[in-house]
C-alpha cells in the first residue's frame, strides 16, 4: 500500500557565490494518515481499524475511573522512493503513552518509556525500496518505575502526538541527541547593550570528514542580520561532534513578556569545504530575569508579577490527542483571562504549545510528571532522570521557559535524595535557569533543595477562609528561609449550573453542589492576599 505523505522541504538559498547547495538538504514527513490500529483489551482483538495521528484508545473511556490501561498495536506503510535511500532516515514521535516499542520490517529500531517527551530512532539500515511496514506496539499500564505514579488526570494511551520520518543528510545536526533540535543557545549573558551567546551544534556523519565547519548566524525579527560565527573541525565514522560558535549581538530587541515577545532566527549551516549539506534554524528570544526574595520575579530589570493559569493537554472526546486548533484555543483562552504566564501541569507538554508561549509572551513553567509518590528502586531513578533531560534538552532554546519544576506534591517516603539528584541534573544541563517545585506538606525536606519553591494551597475550599491566603503566603515564605515564594495552585471548585446568591461558607469539595458566586468570593479574596505580598 502507497501512502500520501506530506513533505515540509527545507529549501537552502545561497548568500555567497561560493557556496554550493542542495535544494532538498532536509525532509520532514509528517505520518498522520492511514495508520492502522488494534486494542488488546479483549484479548483476541484480530480486527484493524483505520485511525489517523494523533490518537489515544481512550478518547471515549478516558474520564471514567475504570478506563483502559492496557496494550495496543499500531501498523503504518511507508512507501520509501529510490532516492530517500542515498540518505539517512529517522524516526520521530513526539510522544506515546507510555512504552513504546518500535519495529521497521519486523526489525527493532528502538524502545521508549515515558509518555511525555519525543523520542527518535535512526531507521536508515532497516529501509528497503517500496512498501515498508512501521510496527509499534504501546503499553499505558500502570508501571513502578515509570513517573507518573499517581494523580489526579488519566494517563491516556497511544500516539497522541504527531510522527515525523525525517530524511537527512549523510552528514547531518543530528536528531538523536535526547530528540533534541540538536542545537543548543546558551544565553551567557544579557543585558539592553549586548548579549554574549554560545551555540552548540551537535553534528554527526556516516562517514569521517577532515573538513567540516558550522557557521551560524542570527537574524532579528526582520530578517536582517545582526551576528554570525564559523567554526571547524574534522570528525570520525558515526562520530558526533559539537561546534561552539561564541556571537555577540549589540543592543539586542528583548523578548519581554506579552510587551515585546521579539524572537531571533538562529540559522545554522553545515558545511564539508565550501558545500552546504545540511541546514537548521532555531527561534529563540534574549531576555535576562531574578528573584528577589523581598520583591518577587523580575523581567529584564523590571518588576514583573508573574499571573497564571495551570494548564493540561486534554479535551473531552479526544483526550490528550489534541491538535494544533486546541491548543490555540487554550491559549486564547488564557489570553483572555489577562494571565503572563502558565504551569505546564504536570508534565511536558507539546513543541507547538512551548513555541506558541514564545511567541505570545507567556512566560513559561515546564514540569517532569514526579507526583505524589516515587518508587525507591534504581529503574524508577534512572527514568525520571531521563524524563528530567529529554524535558531540558529538547525545550532548551524556548524563551518562555524560566524554571524547570522536579516535583508536584510530594507526599509520601524519604526523597530528598531523590530530588538533590534532579536538582543536580537540572543544573548541570542548564545552569541559565531556575529549579522550582510544588508542595503542599509543611517541613518535608525535599522543600528546601530547589532554587525557588512553591505551595498549592486552597484556603476558602479544602481549609479555612478565602481571607487567609495572605497570612498563608507568609507561612509557607518562612518555612524556605524568606526567599520569597510561588503560588503554583490555589482556587475553588465550580459547576456553571450551580448558583446560590447569599453563600457564606464554603460547600463539600466532595459534594454535589459548587456554585459559582462561592468560586468568585476565593478567587477575589484569594488573589488580594497574594497580589498585596511582595515575594510572591
Amino acid at each position: 500500500m502507497y501512502i500520501r505523505m506530506k513533505f515540509i522541504i527545507v529549501v537552502v538559498l545561497c548568500l555567497f557565490p561560493f557556496l554550493q547547495s542542495s535544494a532538498q538538504l532536509r525532509q520532514k514527513l509528517l505520518l498522520d494518515q492511514e495508520w492502522e490500529f488494534r486494542s488488546d483489551k479483549d484479548g483476541n482483538n484480530l480486527t484493524w481499524e483505520k485511525v489517523t495521528v494523533p490518537h489515544t484508545w481512550n478518547a471515549t473511556d478516558g474520564l471514567t475511573p475504570d478506563y483502559y490501561r492496557g496494550t495496543g498495536e499500531y501498523r503504518y506503510h511507508l512507501n520509501i522512493l529510490p532516492e530517500m535511500l542515498k540518505q539517512r532516515a529517522f524516526l520521530r514521535f513526539e510522544a506515546v503513552s507510555q512504552v513504546a516499542d518500535v519495529f521497521v520490517n519486523g526489525i527493532p529500531v528502538g524502545n521508549h518509556k515515558g509518555s511525555f517527551n519525543a523520542f527518535c530512532f535512526e531507521i536508515t539500515s532497516s529501509l528497503k525500496k517500496g512498501d515498508n511496514l512501521i510496527e509499534v506496539k504501546v503499553s499505558n499500564r500502570l508501571d513502578n518505575d515509570i513517573a507518573p505514579l499517581s494523580g489526579d488526570f488519566t494517563v491516556f494511551g497511544g500516539i497522541y502526538r504527531p510522527v515525523s520520518l525525517l530524511v537527512l543528510p549523510k552528514t547531518c545536526v543530528t536528531p538523536l541527541d535526547y530528540a533534541s533540535s540538536g542545537v543548543y543557545i546558551h544565553q551567557n549573558k544579557v543585558d539592553s547593550k549586548q548579549a554574549e551567546l554560545s551555540v552548540v551544534t551537535k553534528v554527526n556523519s556516516s562517514k569521517a570528514e577532515k573538513d567540516l565547519s558550522v557557521k551560524t548566524s542570527v537574524f532579528n525579527a526582520k530578517g536582517q542580520l545582526v551576528g554570525n560565527c564559523i567554526t571547524r573541525k574534522a570528525s570520525g565514522k558515526d562520530e558526533t561532534v559539537e561546534f561552539v560558535n561564541k556571537l555577540n549581538i549589540k543592543q539586542p530587541v528583548l523578548w519581554n513578556g506579552k510587551k515585546s515577545p521579539h524572537l531571533y532566527r538562529v540559522f545554522i549551516e553545515v558545511m564539508k569545504g565550501n558545500t552546504v549539506v545540511d541546514t537548521l534554524s532555531q527561534y529563540t528570544g534574549l531576555r535576562y530575569y531574578s528573584v528577589d526574595a523581598q520583591k518577587g520575579f523580575f523581567l529584564n530589570g523590571n518588576p514583573y508579577k508573574i499571573k497564571g493559569v495551570n494548564r493540561h493537554q486534554d479535551r473531552a472526546g479526544k483526550g490528550w490527542a489534541i491538535t494544533n486548533k486546541e491548543h490555540n484555543e487554550d491559549m486564547e483562552l488564557i489570553k483572555e483571562i489577562g494571565a503572563n504566564g502558565i504551569r505546564l501541569a504536570h508534565y511536558p507538554h507539546s513543541d507547538f504549545f512551548y513555541s506558541l508561549c514564545d511567541r505570545e509572551g507567556m512566560l513559561v513553567w515546564a514540569e517532569i510528571p514526579l507526583i505524589g509518590k516515587a518508587s525507591p528502586t534504581p529503574a524508577f531513578t534512572e527514568n525520571i532522570k531521563l524524563q528530567l533531560t529529554e524535558l531540558i534538552r529538547q525545550n532548551f532554546n524556548h524563551p518562555s521557559i524560566f524554571c524547570w519544576s522536579l516535583f508536584n506534591e510530594l507526599c509520601e517516603g524519604d526523597v530528598k535524595k531523590l530530588i538533590q539528584e534532579l536538582n543536580e541534573v537540572a543544573h548541570k544541563e542548564d545552569p541559565g535557569r531556575l529549579t522550582v517545585a510544588a508542595a503542599n506538606v509543611e517541613n518535608r525536606p525535599e522543600n528546601v533543595i530547589t532554587d525557588i519553591m512553591a505551595y498549592n494551597t486552597y484556603p476558602g475550599w479544602y481549609w479555612a477562609q478565602p481571607s487567609t491566603m495572605k497570612s498563608s503566603v507568609a507561612h509557607w515564605n518562612r518555612l524556605v528561609g524568606n526567599k520569597g515564594i510561588c503560588v503554583s495552585e490555589y482556587g475553588a471548585g465550580a459547576n456553571i449550573w450551580h448558583h446560590q446568591q447569599d453563600v457564606q461558607s464554603a460547600p463539600k469539595t466532595d459534594g454535589i453542589f459548587h456554585p459559582e458566586e462561592w468560586q468568585a468570593i476565593v478567587h477575589e479574596q484569594n488573589y488580594r492576599g497574594i497580589s498585596s505580598s511582595d515575594f510572591v
